[in-house]
């Protein structure tokens, strides 16, 4: 025997003392030994045992409903209209916005402002567009090719206004013109976005590339807007 094991053996053998008031209980034993070590069988109480039950069977149908369900259900969705619904309260700092080109080219390249256009998407165009713009029952929205657009602001346009007989619905009565705005920004940041193999294929015409920010010319009282005042981030 080494000395460790002598240590070990000299360790266990050391009985316990107990104080005036204090005995070992006769509860029943494991039968599990690990160095002399002995273990009560205490079991778990009913009530976490069952409740540990309720989250196994709870947690398919959980899984379903936030992963296989309808689209915007996951907490990081909910989250986003959470932060859409506080960054609308900012639209009073900004005024009312117009649907022009420098406006959309301006706003597209503001990473809070892009978010609220993001948030307003979601909760209204990813039942024909999917999450990720690349198409559904509405065309792909990542691509170049466009069948209503031939330069930026006719995504305002379009929005406004609806597109093929009313296949893409007019938003004007439904939305305000800030949130027209902001979704047009977003829906334009989306051309040349990752998509997947699902994505529809290109419909419409090949249009040339947005303009740049520094190839415009933005407003003064535009561009004296602050991205940070928007306190989304």
């Amino acid at each position: 025997m080494n000395n460790h094991d002598h240590t070990t053996s000299e360790q266990t053998s050391t009985p316990v003392t107990l104080g005036p008031n204090e005995s070992i209980p006769n509860d029943t034993l494991t039968g599990h030994s690990y160095d002399g070590i002995q273990e009560f069988d205490n079991p778990l109480p009913g009530w976490w045992k069952w409740l540990f039950v309720a989250t196994i069977i709870g947690s398919p149908p959980y899984w379903a409903f936030y992963h296989f369900g309808t689209e915007g259900r996951a907490a990081t969705a909910r989250y986003e209209v959470a932060v859409a619904n506080n960054a609308r309260l900012q639209f009073a700092e900004v005024g009312e916005l117009s649907g022009d080109e420098a406006t959309l080219v301006k706003y597209m390249n503001e990473k809070s402002w892009v978010s609220l256009g993001k948030s307003i998407y979601q909760s209204n165009c990813i039942s024909c567009h999917k999450a990720d713009g690349s198409g559904l029952v509405g065309p792909n929205l990542t691509d170049d090719n466009y069948k209503n657009v031939k330069q930026i602001e006719d995504i305002y346009k379009v929005l406004v206004n609806g597109a093929g007989g009313g296949a893409m619905p007019a938003w004007k009565n439904r939305l305000s013109q800030n949130e027209i705005v902001m979704t047009a920004a977003y829906v334009a940041s989306l051309r040349g976005a990752p998509a997947g193999a699902s994505a529809l294929p290109p419909q419409g015409d090949v249009i040339p590339p947005w303009p740049k920010l520094e190839e415009i010319a933005i407003p003064e009282n535009d561009a004296a807007t602050k991205t940070g005042d928007v306190g989304t981030e």
